[in-house]
């Protein structure tokens, strides 16, 4: 890892991320789409690069057997103390699992800082070698446009340095906040969703989906609103799901879900 991403997580911003505005978002359509992609449990589930463990926790509640591995030591600390998940330090593109050995693969980090498409790919494959015929592996990435859209909706975009990143992510696809200013992300790859199906392809595995997550909703600003209200958030939620596999809509989106499968039963 990276210097500069390992000091960003230092900070402990994944303790509290998911918590509320976009995070919350973000974290309510993931859930959402998790319980309609998962196929019926229990399940052992590997959760690469799942930090302290916020979507271990409650798969593990739901019945799920969950191991977490994560290169924070900080995060497989946290992520170890919840009821039933197990953790460990290790890497995305050499992973310490026997082949064929998990029903499900969660890779919800590791393809936003493997910046080398050759390091994307062999996440993808070691994902591919783990887990079993027919079983499942579900990769969340950043949109390419995301630090153009965050950029205009939080009043970054005037800013010199951010308008040198911002153009440097939609050139490229790679995102670099060198003086490490807070809120503006860290070193990161950006994917354009024509990208995914090829890396799947690439990685042995077949194409089930690809869905928004957030959708251009993390944009609005009345979002802590909309999510304080429980019969608002539900109308969004059916809203999303209604358009979450719209093409047109994905560079919208802050973040993809893609679900791929391996072959065999």
């Amino acid at each position: 890892m990276q210097t500069e991403i390992r000091r960003y997580y230092q900070r402990g911003g994944e303790t509290s991320r998911l918590g509320a505005g976009n995070g919350r978002w973000e974290f309510l359509r993931t859930w959402d789409l998790l319980g309609r992609v998962l196929p019926p449990g229990p399940l052992s589930i590997l959760d690469v690069g799942g930090a302290t463990g916020v979507y271990a926790g409650p798969l593990a509640a739901a019945g799920h057997a969950v191991h977490v591995v994560d290169p924070m030591p900080e995060h497989v600390a946290a992520a170890s103390e919840l009821p039933g998940v197990t953790a460990a330090v290790g890497d995305a593109r050499r992973l310490a699992e026997p082949d064929a050995s998990r029903d499900v693969v969660l890779l919800f980090g590791p393809l936003y800082h493997l910046v080398d498409r050759a390091d994307r790919l062999a996440a993808w494959g070691e994902a591919a070698r783990v887990v079993r015929p027919g079983g499942l592996v579900l990769a969340a990435t950043i949109s390419r446009y995301a630090t153009l859209v965050d950029g205009y909706a939080k009043g970054f975009a005037d800013d010199p340095a951010f308008a040198r990143m911002m153009d440097g992510a939609l050139a490229t696809g790679v995102h670099r906040n060198p003086d490490e200013v807070p809120n503006w992300f860290t070193t990161a790859y950006f994917h354009q969703p024509d990208e995914l199906p090829v890396e799947v392809a690439e990685a042995g595995l077949e194409l089930d989906r690809i869905a928004a997550i957030e959708g251009p909703l993390w944009t609005v600003r009345q979002l802590p609103e909309i999510l304080a209200d429980e019969q608002r958030t539900a109308r969004a939620l059916t809203l999303m799901r209604e358009v979450e596999g719209v093409p047109h809509l994905w560079g919208a989106s802050s973040h993809l879900l893609t679900v791929a499968r391996r072959a065999g039963s």
